[in-house]
Parts: structure tokens; sequence; C-alpha cells
């Protein structure tokens, strides 16, 4: 079972503590429940009308122009490991051999 990263700075290092999630970086606590019942209201779908949940393995379905830089993401890129959140660009990853990015659900489709 992955940890959620700090939803204050997105440290990976969380840890748990007594049905709390703490961040070693900026000491930000939250609690344990609050969290899983935001992820049970939060329903995302791919492109495919499939179900997404934190965790999925995902591939882009179409080549992304990225907002402040000359490179792009390739149709076919693969992506593990998502974590779902709240706005416009609802899955939050990290790419291998680019970073962090913040990705519409519109865009992939799940493995």
């Amino acid at each position: 079972m992955s940890l959620p990263n700090c939803p204050k700075c997105h440290s990976e290092y969380t840890y748990e503590d007594s049905g709390m999630y703490i961040c070693p970086e900026c000491a930000y606590e939250w609690s344990t429940a609050a969290d899983e019942e935001k992820n049970e209201s939060l329903v995302v779908k791919d492109a495919n009308g499939n179900l997404l949940q934190d965790g999925d393995s995902i591939t882009i379905i179409k080549d992304l122009k990225v907002k402040g830089s000359s490179s792009m993401l390739k149709i076919g890129t693969k992506v593990k490991n998502i974590r779902l959140v709240e706005g416009d660009h609802n899955i939050d990853c990290k790419i291998d051999g680019f970073g962090p990015m913040k990705l519409k659900s519109e865009f992939v489709k799940k493995n």
C-alpha cells in the first residue's frame, strides 16, 4: 500500500502514525479518514469511460503540448502510479524522463 503525497508540499516521504498522515519535510499532519473520504467522492473516468483509481497505470492517447516547455508528451507514453486530485487537470503523476505532471483524464486510457 502506498501512502499519499503531502497535500501541502507534495513530498513523497509521508508516514502514518495513529490514524494520521505526517510529512517529515514540512511537518504537516492530516487525517487518514479525511483522505479516504475525499477519494471515495472523487469519480474520474478515462477517455473510454473506465473508472480510474489511485495507483492505476495509464497510457497517453494523444500528443500533448506542455505549457512552458518545448517538448511534448507523445502518444503511447505509459504512466504508472497515478494520483487523482480535484480540479480541471484531475490526474497527478510523475512521468519517467519528464518529471511531475498534471493530466486531464480525457487524454488517457487505463492499462
